[in-house]
């Protein structure tokens, strides 16, 4: 991994146990994805929400200054991923694929940048200040690093996934990631109160519908929401086109540049509270380092409709 003294800074900014490179997927996350504790059956994995053209305002609702200016767009027709790839799905796309990640080829090389950011929940850290880290052997295998696994969480979304393996995935899946625009307009369509671009995270009585952080980052999480961390796909309620997490639980990648050597990334996550970081918005977008990946970074896919005759 690029740039490590910027990697706090950075991943504070986008927050508002290792198998050898290449060895088969483990069996263990595909044992359970009938019976979750929450969250989908098995046999809703890998539904696609068509999403019909339409008109939509960029940037409605805007809070930081990268979310302006408001922009009018017309976005095609497509069809997106009802969830966020969950690990199981990942898994069978290494079994076939043998896909190495850039995080397991990261941990391979060595070295002082090696790895992938973990972010540390209160409960797990040494020191108050002492949130994120960089693990070597932190991978989607293993997302909290060595001696983790992904046993009993076939359902969470895949993380520690870089851009390069976001859109390996999606070549695979026969689809592509989503622009940012095609990301928004379905997250903004979805919304319980279009005028309310809060209203996917909270309700009107200020209950969380979504999976992030309450209480004061990074000091406490109350876990209001059910979670603290990331949590299964379909645990909270579908949007109001059938969509699921799009708001809150892990970023999600885009097929669009921020700047050079970043691409966007939408949605934000378990670790957005309102004292730090409320980017539980459709508008909410924020850069990301392309060869960077992390335990709050995970993506979803989408496929053009097919064509009319």
């Amino acid at each position: 991994m690029k740039r490590v003294p910027f990697l706090l800074p950075a991943l504070l900014l986008a927050a508002c146990s290792q198998p050898a490179p290449g060895a088969a997927a483990p069996d263990a996350p595909l044992t359970d994805v009938s019976a979750p504790a929450c969250g989908l059956a098995g046999n809703a994995l890998g539904a696609f929400v068509t999403v019909p053209e339409g008109q939509f305002r960029k940037g409605a609702g805007a809070l930081y200054p990268e979310e302006a200016p408001q922009l009018s767009l017309h976005v095609a027709g497509f069809q997106i991923l009802a969830h966020e790839v969950t690990n199981a799905e990942f898994a069978r796309f290494v079994e076939a694929t043998g896909h190495v990640t850039s995080a397991e080829r990261s941990a391979a090389a060595g070295g002082p940048a090696a790895g992938s950011a973990v972010f540390r929940m209160p409960s797990e850290r040494a020191s108050p200040a002492d949130t994120w880290q960089l693990v070597a052997g932190a991978t989607w295998r293993s997302p909290e690093g060595p001696g983790s696994d992904i046993s009993g969480r076939a359902l969470q979304p895949v993380v520690h996934v870089s851009l390069e393996d976001a859109e390996a995935y999606a070549v695979w899946a026969g689809a592509r990631l989503p622009t940012e625009e095609e990301w928004e307009y379905a997250a903004a369509t979805g919304l319980p109160d279009p005028a309310d671009s809060r209203s996917g995270a909270y309700d009107a009585s200020g209950q969380p519908v979504a999976n992030t952080w309450q209480g004061i980052f990074p000091l406490a999480d109350e876990g209001a929401d059910g979670f603290a961390g990331r949590a299964p796909a379909g645990c909270f309620a579908p949007s109001a086109i059938g969509l699921y997490d799009m708001l809150g639980n892990v970023w999600e990648w885009t097929a669009t540049p921020f700047r050079a050597g970043s691409n966007t990334v939408k949605g934000g996550s378990y670790l957005c509270a309102d004292n730090f970081c409320r980017r539980y918005r459709p508008a909410a977008r924020q850069p990301q380092e392309t060869d960077f990946s992390s335990s709050h970074i995970g993506f979803r896919i989408v496929r053009d409709l097919p064509q009319a005759g």
